[in-house]
């Protein structure tokens, strides 16, 4: 098992912030590594993804969980579970806004090999909590 996540306090509500994760224009306005997303970012849907990370690749991902202002997962893999990626958003409210949390998590019999052709996540997974901190924080 493979992991990656970031963490950002951002001055603003959660429901702020989860305006901007939600917002398929927002996140592909720049800044947040994302170069096109495809789809509706709501429970049950299907989403492509092409990230800088992999400009080349379109990332399958279906949102799996979805609690406004709270919890969101998009979660990708192959066949009978033999390799998982799942994506996990989480906002919780404290005193000075919203602390914001995602994490990746890679998983499976196949994921041992799989994790050794993805890129370092880290410096991506930072890109995007500063880019959903500045952007929250502006529309405040």
């Amino acid at each position: 098992m493979k992991s990656y996540e970031a963490q950002a306090i951002i001055h603003a509500a959660p429901d702020v912030v989860w305006s901007v994760l939600t917002d398929r224009a927002k996140l592909t306005s720049g800044g947040f590594g994302i170069l096109r997303l495809d789809g509706e970012i709501r429970a049950g849907e299907r989403i492509k993804l092409w990230s800088e990370v992999s400009p080349g690749r379109a990332f399958a991902l279906k949102v799996s969980t979805f609690e406004p202002g709270r919890l969101m997962r998009w979660q990708s893999g192959m066949p009978l579970g033999v390799f998982k990626g799942e994506r996990t958003f989480t906002l919780t409210p404290n005193a000075d806004g919203t602390t914001f949390h995602m994490r990746e998590v890679f998983s499976g019999p196949l994921s041992g090999l799989i994790v050794k052709s993805i890129p370092d996540l880290g410096p991506s997974f930072e890109k995007f909590a500063t880019a959903l901190k500045q952007m929250s924080e502006a529309m405040q």
